[in-house]
């Protein structure tokens, strides 16, 4: 009895200090985790992408009924397609899937996107996009939320580097009078063979812009991935990740395959 009793105090202790370690991490969305790249997809060819993403250690407890990430499988279909040389729209389709829940839509997003073109001969690839979306709040206690993604890249000899400095808004929810989150992205990989990169991508989510959560309440991954180069028209990228601060994620494993296809004229990238 006295044993029982310990047993169910620890784990109201646990349950507890769950919930406040996870403040702010009930929103992490971990559906497509990439650092973006400044080039856009050529007019006239549509990129299709999967994200696959599984964690084997997340969040346990229900927290303002968001369903827990852990042992959850997410699986996010990307579409992109090519409007100008400059320019394109992306499209997502969230799904979640988890023993007791099954396979569950979560949301769509919609992602438009502007770069720098060449004939402006900037040193580094730059471009613009923004996001807007619903997720369910089973999923997300911010059911709708905007972002804006700077993005700036540059490629040096083997090495290639990548930085997302994004600001995120929550339309409707509970963080709705927040204001303006900053979650930076970053990448840095050296291409070891024609084939194989590997590298270090960097995701964080600082809090309010001008206000940042301590330390304790932020939430900051890392990344060791792999990028296959096996095409043009191929894209593969695989890396674990380890969450840094309490409010992450302990462990996640994602993996992005995607193709291009080119309607009517071949495409700058053959």
């Amino acid at each position: 009895m006295r044993n029982s009793t310990i047993k169910l105090a620890a784990n109201a202790v646990l349950a507890i200090a769950a919930i406040l370690c996870v403040r702010s991490a009930v929103a992490q969305g971990n559906y497509e985790i990439q650092v973006y790249g400044a080039a856009t997809v050529p007019p006239k060819t549509l990129m299709t992408e999967l994200h696959s993403n599984f964690t084997p250690e997340g969040q346990k407890y229900y927290i303002n009924g968001v369903i827990p990430t852990n042992h959850q499988e997410h699986e996010t279909l990307e579409l992109t397609q090519g409007i100008t040389s400059w320019s394109e729209i992306g499209f997502y389709v969230f799904t979640s899937e988890q023993d007791g829940h099954g396979v569950q839509w979560v949301g769509d997003h919609i992602r438009p996107r502007v770069r720098a073109p060449d004939s402006w001969h900037l040193p580094v690839g730059l471009s613009l996009s923004t996001e807007i979306g619903y997720q369910r709040a089973a999923y997300s206690p911010d059911t709708w939320t905007w972002e804006i993604r700077p993005i700036i890249d540059k490629t040096a000899g083997r090495w290639y580097f990548a930085v997302n400095p994004a600001l995120e808004r929550t339309l409707h929810g509970p963080d709705v009078n927040q204001g303006l989150g900053f979650s930076p992205a970053a990448k840095v990989s050296y291409d070891f063979t024609r084939v194989v990169s590997g590298g270090v991508e960097y995701y964080a989510d600082y809090g309010r812009l001008g206000a940042f959560d301590s330390l304790h309440y932020q939430q900051q991954q890392i990344f060791v991935v792999t990028d296959l180069n096996t095409s043009p028209k191929w894209e593969i990228n695989i890396g674990v990740g380890v969450g840094s601060t309490a409010s992450t994620d302990h462990l996640i494993v994602k993996g992005i395959l995607g193709r291009r296809f080119d309607w009517g004229r071949k495409s700058a990238i053959e």
